[in-house]
């Protein structure tokens, strides 16, 4: 037990501390760009809210400082339109690490400083006041934490009075795992470990803070980024359960974008109702035009438009000539992209697989006997900046003898996976976009998991292992009589539009590069007229109007 531990024990020591020392804690938490901006971004708000008409009660939830910042922000915007906004926050530098009850309730003062020119416009909440910690006795989170104590007996330690709560308890246990599988970068963990430990612990105080909150206040929107993981996801749960409107929202690669879902988790990307308003509209010259120059920026490893990102570390050299480099021969050529493990676009995206991996086990074993045909793994190369284990591992168990027509393209090789695409005759995928880039090229593609564009008329979708292999069989026996027909092709291009210029949705600020985008757009131009014809359909959005493609 550290010093620390034990002040924070004792009643209002860290608030004597911070009365007499208030400056920043000396952790991750760091709030200092805010802290700046804020006075001027009130000041810049309050004309506009004083003449807007009245618009919805939104509650606005955020957690780790990045988030917290940028909720001000948008929270003054929705101001700004009127609606009346309460931000929602716990005060924790990362999710991932135990931090003492002195430390925290330090970050906790210190956000309360920082945000409080919001007095009078924006109401501000902390979590940690309607936490179970701070309302009821409880054992100590290391308590519960090293009795490996269940979810339930959590709940119950903190409702003495009332039934356990049990889809809390099952919701908790999914955000936790989610946490843990996306920390790791893995799909198996033990639930033992002390981070999934914490999870449960932090996610359950979380819950139930959120489930006061929410009920006390029925706002008509609850908005949430990501929705999926850490704190975020569990609010989310907790807010759907109340059968709330809850948007989530995430960023993209392009600047002045974002994407958002109401009552859906947006990092699941579900793209239904923009498909069923638009799939069967022909695309236009024009934006037959910008989606083939996005497609060329991608294979030729350039950025496009307000892109911030290359898609290719290489340029293209072509399908021929990647084909002598890489000493493939005739044979057809089979290509499986796969996702990086326990990222949040993949999490959850199981149909009739246990898990990612499971998935290229099974597979790679199946080709070791296929000596008729050549299979590519294109390891996705988002891995070199990742800590979990790779793709390769799991192919390397699975054929430890791994026979010549089996080829393996690591994450840090210098291929472009577009020139692979080139000469493949079938494509293999979980959820990576490749699969659908692949149609698009006239390359029949079999899907294994639950992607956005699973469902769309252009892909071979098995629900389970026995459909799984023999598609591969029949469409193995004749790869050139099964190459997709005009009209799938037609589809694929006018979803792969629909997908990367239509459900992306204007809008001032991402979270990276957050206040250079403040910068170019503060409040008072984002509020302005002109700011309205830019951005104003995704700030409806965001508060709960519903969405129209």
């Amino acid at each position: 037990m550290t010093i620390k531990d034990i002040l924070a024990k004792i009643p209002y020591t860290a608030d004597l501390y911070d009365a007499i020392r208030p400056v920043r804690p000396r952790t991750r938490y760091n709030l200092s760009q805010l802290e700046k901006a804020l006075p001027a971004a009130v000041e810049q708000t309050r004309p506009f809210a004083e003449k807007a008409p009245k618009g919805r009660k939104i509650v606005l939830f955020a957690t780790l400082h990045y988030w917290v910042e940028q909720a001000a922000i948008i929270g003054l915007a929705l101001r700004g339109m009127g609606h009346e906004v309460t931000i929602a926050y716990l005060p924790y530098g990362d999710w991932d690490k135990e931090i003492n009850g002195f430390d925290l309730r330090r970050q906790d003062l210190y956000t309360r400083r920082v945000l409080k020119p919001l007095k009078g416009l924006v109401n501000v909440v902390s979590l940690l006041d309607t936490s179970p910690e701070r309302s009821v006795p409880q054992r100590s989170r290391r308590a519960v934490q090293q009795s490996g104590a269940s979810t339930a007996d959590f709940t119950k330690s903190v409702q003495p009075s009332a039934q356990p709560l049990e889809w809390l308890d099952e919701a908790v246990e999914a955000a936790s795992a989610f946490d843990t599988m996306y920390t790791l970068q893995v799909e198996d963990f033990n639930r033992d470990s002390d981070l999934y430990r914490l999870r449960v612990v932090r996610n359950g105080q979380a819950a139930l803070a959120a489930l006061r909150l929410l009920q006390d206040q029925r706002p008509e929107t609850v908005l949430v980024p990501n929705g999926l993981v850490t704190e975020l996801g569990i609010f989310y749960q907790v807010a759907r359960h109340l059968d709330l409107m809850t948007v989530t929202y995430e960023f993209n690669d392009q600047r002045e974008q974002i994407w958002l879902s109401q009552n859906e988790i947006v990092m699941r990307q579900n793209t239904d109702g923009l498909w069923a308003a638009k799939g069967k509209i022909p695309l236009t010259e024009t934006e037959r035009e910008q989606i083939a120059g996005l497609e060329d920026a991608r294979t030729s490893a350039k950025k496009y438009g307000k892109g911030t990102r290359f898609w290719q570390d290489v340029a293209s050299v072509g399908g021929e000539q990647l084909r002598t480099d890489l000493e493939l021969d005739e044979r057809p050529i089979v290509l499986l992209a796969t996702n990086v493990l326990g990222d949040s676009l993949t999490l959850g995206r199981n149909i009739f697989t246990a898990s990612m991996a499971e998935w290229i086990e099974k597979t790679v074993q199946y080709f070791a006997k296929r000596t008729d045909v050549q299979l590519v793994v294109r390891i996705h190369p988002g891995e070199r900046l990742m800590k979990g284990p790779s793709m390769l591992g799991v192919i390397e168990r699975a054929v430890p003898n791994r026979p010549q027509h089996l080829h393996i393209i690591r994450a840090d090789e210098k291929i472009n996976t577009y020139d692979l695409m080139e000469i493949a005759g079938l494509g293999l995928a979980y959820t990576t976009t490749v699969g659908m880039e692949m149609a698009m090229r006239n390359v029949p593609v079999i899907l294994a998991g639950q992607t956005h564009y699973r469902g769309r008329g252009f892909t071979y979708e098995p629900a389970t292992y026995n459909e799984y292999f023999g598609l591969l069989d029949t469409l193995l026996a004749d790869l050139p009589v099964h190459r997709l027909k005009q009209e799938q092709v037609e589809a694929a291009w006018n979803y792969a539009y629909r997908f990367f210029f239509d459900f992306p949705i204007a809008f001032p600020w991402r979270l990276m590069k957050f206040w250079q985008d403040l910068e170019a757009w503060p409040l008072s131009r984002v509020l302005s007229d002109e700011g309205r014809a830019e951005f104003g359909k995704a700030f409806d959005y965001l508060a709960g109007e519903p969405v129209k493609w």
